[in-house]
């Protein structure tokens, strides 16, 4: 996907982008790059896999989830890696107040210059393991979304996600081909944690036959005190 392909195809969706949001898409991807070279960042390196695969992948929840995304949102962002999906989505909506957790701090580091590259504001960078974050009073149930993509199975995911959202906010999960798979094991973990399942949508990736899942999950009650549980457990023992 071309870059050109890129914001015509927003168009359609009712999304303009503008020269300037433009030019941050494109300071992105050299930086992407540029930085992969020395830190492991992503395997997509070809800037129409970059476009489709990283940018046009992470900004699917606006285009097919848009009532979600209220203006002027807090939106956390959990294992961000190089900023996806929250960066894109910041992007093209400046209004939405971002903060990402991460567990590696070269990447922290990497993000902290990028957001300093894009001339973003309103962008919050945390330098922590997910179970952590989740218990830490100033995080916790403070947000109206939450975000992860491609950081662990549902059932695991959840664990780390849902003790973020305000009860009345929303779990945005972004998830491959087995999304439906693991929302059937992830059923049970989802309600214990306080969540409640809306939908869980497919969408075909532009140019390709590849499936994503977005599942999106209200937060109905607040999440036990005990949950997130200790670094490591989610995922040794998920729920």
């Amino acid at each position: 996907m071309k870059p050109t392909e890129f914001i015509n195809l927003l168009k359609e969706h009712d999304l303009d982008v503008s020269l300037e949001q433009a030019n941050q898409f494109k300071i992105y991807f050299e930086k992407l790059v540029e930085t992969n070279e020395h830190v492991n960042l992503t395997a997509i390196t070809e800037e129409g896999d970059v476009y489709l695969k990283h940018f046009y992948d992470s900004v699917s929840p606006l285009l097919s989830l848009p009532e979600v995304f209220i203006k002027n949102s807090s939106l956390i962002d959990i294992g961000a890696g190089a900023g996806f999906p929250s960066l894109p989505m910041k992007i093209l909506r400046p209004d939405l107040e971002v903060t990402i957790v991460d567990s590696l701090n070269k990447r922290i580091k990497f993000l902290e210059q990028l957001v300093e590259d894009l001339g973003l504001t309103g962008v919050h960078l945390v330098h922590a393991r997910a179970e952590d974050a989740g218990q830490n009073p100033e995080l916790r149930e403070q947000f109206d979304l939450v975000t992860a993509r491609a950081v662990a199975s549902l059932n695991v995911l959840g664990e780390y996600c849902l003790p973020f959202a305000k009860v009345g906010g929303m779990f945005v999960a972004l998830k491959g081909p087995k999304g439906k798979e693991e929302l059937k094991k992830a059923k049970p973990a989802i309600k214990k944690l306080g969540g409640k399942l809306i939908s869980n949508q497919e969408i075909i990736l532009p140019e390709t036959d590849e499936v994503r899942m977005l599942t999106l999950i209200e937060k109905v009650e607040k999440t036990q005190k005990k949950y997130p549980r200790k670094a490591g457990v989610p995922s040794r023992k998920p729920l």
